[in-house]
């Protein structure tokens, strides 16, 4: 095996050659699985042992002794290596493998998929006991209270963390046995989602919950895990792989070299946001948690080392096999240690759990003390660092998509990238300008945002045909590894997106989410959470995208209606919205009063709110949906206009013969009447005696 891994010319990121990589020794293997394993697991252990009862104390919940503290400390690290690994492993099956695009649409067993299984066992174990103990901890419960008839019940309702993690045991779940029978690519897109979603839970009702600004924690704190688990992960993977003595490709490497380009400055940049919030102005060393940050911020710096020395090497040429296994071992360390100081940071309480909090931060994370007048919906901004992420993530895709075509000699219309950048626009000042500060405490603007989002931000995002314009951006070659433009293709074909895709389906899911969501209780127990305020906001924009691609997108859907059925499509909503604002601002219920009674604001009127949400939801629906009727009119003008054209052109060129070819089969039923011979006339013979 050659030693040294040469490298082409520094035009790509990590451009390695050879595959092969050096297996370490079995000590060296040993040595990096026991510090891997001390990061991990005995560090916190430690952590939660020495605090002993003082953080339970500094809560004012009970000690549920040693065991329980113990126990939960080592299934946490259980569970969140599982969720790592889980993450890892479904990245490196479905984006980092070099099988050409027409094998990779099929999974084969191999040994991303061993692990893949094996790490979504352990993750499903971890987060089903951690189901039981985190009731206990979180409770201040010891173990023998389990005896008592109804207590894990009641004892899994009194707190969010349980709860999160059912979420999280029910994913891993799927995962683990969807790993067993999934055939296809696409086969594996149920489980990557439901991953994300599982590896979100436990976060985003965790620390980052509680206290002043704990909007921005949030949202940073959404960012970070998905970073972390699709690179952190990815590289955990490729270190297991590498120590069992396989292969690792160069296009694997390349790519996860990529991931990490983009994902190791926004773990940074959001653990910097994170700490920030949590010592919330307090010293970095005045407390435990600060010192934990500290130590995971080291930990960040290692891996960052770590990644940007093999690409420096690699640019140069001077890469080896050495080097890789070397690098890629610090850092899989370095990963352990930061997921085991995170571990840790839940053993104890942040600082910002003890500052003064309004009941405002508790629930939104700031103070809205002025009534939402226009100078201040216009005027007081309030990032949503969330939506001002993918926003801009959006739009830098978009355009680079766009560049991509314009090098290679390709035009896009300039319309189409006006109405992409100026839908995430509305999206940005919906939710970062003083509307999206003043749509949780005040009901009337909530439902400007509302319309914002579900009506006019999707109205002008599927006129940007952002599928197909990556479509044309990207290639596809069946003998070359599968790419971005294979990706997209079989998703396009995957069965359960046509399900979902059926106009029938996503007519209801966009007209019941108004009535399902306002005239139930799901509202009212939402507004009291940032993550599922977030939540409803993605969910108004998702909806409202699939509803108009129907209608007027600009990319083809998998189940297309003609102009006619799009137009009956539009009007058959208007009815609903109307009924709906109607209904809002006749009704003497207030919508979610118990959370606005709580905010307890003195220039909110409540009732006066509602009537302006009402109208709101009954213009704001009426309207935009007839701009759409005015658009769809255009399109199908155009369009009509286009075939008439195609039609005169096939005519002028002779390449159309239907209209001769139905003259002429007039022309032979015509001949053939004529040369028919008649029917014979009856001659009756008299006979006469």
């Amino acid at each position: 095996m050659p030693d040294a891994i040469t490298a082409t010319p520094a035009a790509a990121p990590v451009p390695i050659s050879d595959p092969r990589i050096r297996r370490p020794r079995s000590a060296v293997a040993a040595l990096l699985i026991g510090g891997a394993a001390l990061a991990l697991v005995v560090f916190p252990v430690v952590v939660a042992v020495m605090l002993g009862e003082e953080p339970y104390d500094r809560l004012h919940v009970g000690y549920p002794g040693v065991d329980v503290a113990v126990v939960t400390t080592i299934l946490l690290s259980g569970a969140q290596l599982g969720t790592l690994v889980t993450s890892g492993a479904l990245v490196h099956v479905m984006f980092l493998r070099d099988a050409p695009a027409r094998k990779a649409r099929y999974l084969e067993d191999g040994f991303e998929i061993s692990v893949l299984r094996v790490a979504s066992g352990v993750w499903a174990t971890c987060a089903g006991a951690l189901v039981v103990f985190e009731a206990l901890d979180s409770n201040g419960t010891p173990l023998e209270r389990l005896a008592t008839p109804g207590a894990l019940p009641y004892l899994w309702e009194a707190s969010y963390a349980p709860k999160a993690w059912t979420i999280s045991f029910l994913a891993a779940l799927i995962v683990f046995f969807v790993s067993f029978f999934a055939e296809r690519w696409t086969g594996l897109l149920i489980p990557l989602w439901a991953t994300g979603i599982a590896a979100l839970a436990p976060v985003v009702t965790g620390q980052v919950l509680v206290g002043p600004d704990h909007d921005f924690g949030s949202d940073a704190a959404i960012f970070q895990t998905v970073a972390v688990n699709a690179f952190f992960g990815a590289a955990v993977v490729a270190v297991v792989r590498v120590v069992s003595g396989r292969l690792v490709s160069p296009l694997t490497l390349r790519r996860l070299f990529r991931i990490g380009a983009v994902a190791l400055p926004v773990v940074i940049v959001s653990d910097v946001v994170i700490a920030v919030f949590k010592l919330a102005g307090g010293s970095i060393t005045a407390s435990l948690t600060g010192w934990l940050i500290l130590a995971g911020f080291a930990c960040l710096v290692a891996i960052a080392v770590a990644f940007v020395t093999v690409a420096t090497l690699a640019r140069r040429g001077q890469l080896r096999a050495g080097h890789i296994t070397g690098l890629l071992s610090l850092a899989a360390v370095a990963v352990a240690g930061w997921t085991g100081v995170g571990v840790a940071m839940t053993r104890q309480p942040p600082p910002q759990y003890f500052v003064p909090t309004s009941i405002e931060q508790v629930f939104m994370g700031f103070e809205v003390p002025d009534a939402p007048t226009l100078g201040v919906l216009f005027g007081q901004w309030r990032p949503n660092l969330l939506f001002l992420g993918i926003a801009a993530t959006a739009i830098i895709v978009y355009l680079v998509a766009v560049r991509t075509l314009h090098r290679r000699g390709d035009r896009w219309p300039l319309g189409r990238t006006a109405a992409w950048i100026g839908g995430w626009t509305v999206v940005i000042v919906a939710t970062s300008s003083g509307f999206g500060k003043y749509s949780a405490p005040d009901f009337g603007v909530h439902m400007i945002v509302h319309m914002s989002l579900n009506m006019l931000a999707p109205g002008l995002l599927v006129l940007g045909g952002i599928v197909t314009l990556l479509l044309r951006a990207s290639r596809s070659d069946r003998t070359k590894p599968a790419g971005l433009h294979d990706w997209i293709t079989w998703v396009l074909h995957w069965r359960v997106l046509q399900f979902l895709y059926n106009p029938l389906i996503v007519f209801v899911v966009f007209i019941g989410s108004y009535y399902g969501l306002y005239l139930t209780g799901i509202f009212g127990d939402y507004m009291r959470f940032h993550w599922a305020h977030q939540l409803m906001n993605l969910h108004f924009l998702i909806v409202g995208y699939l509803y108009y691609s129907l209608i007027i997108g600009v990319d083809r859907p998998p189940r297309p209606l003609p102009h006619i059925g799009k137009l009956g499509y539009v009007l058959a909503a208007m009815p609903f919205h109307a009924f709906f604002g109607v209904i809002l601002m006749t009704s003497p219920n207030i919508i979610a009063e118990t959370f606005y009674r709580y905010l307890d604001l003195p220039w909110a009127d409540l009732q006066a709110q509602q009537y302006l949400g009402g109208g709101v939801a009954w213009a704001g629906g009426e309207i935009p949906l007839m701009i759409v009727i005015v658009a769809l009119g255009i399109q199908w003008s155009r369009q009509d206009a286009k075939d008439a054209r195609r039609k005169d052109r096939h005519l002028d060129t002779g390449r159309d013969d239907e209209y001769d070819a139905y003259n002429q089969m007039l022309q032979r039923l015509t001949d053939r009447d004529a040369t028919r011979p008649g029917p014979r006339p009856t001659v009756r013979e008299d006979t006469h005696s």
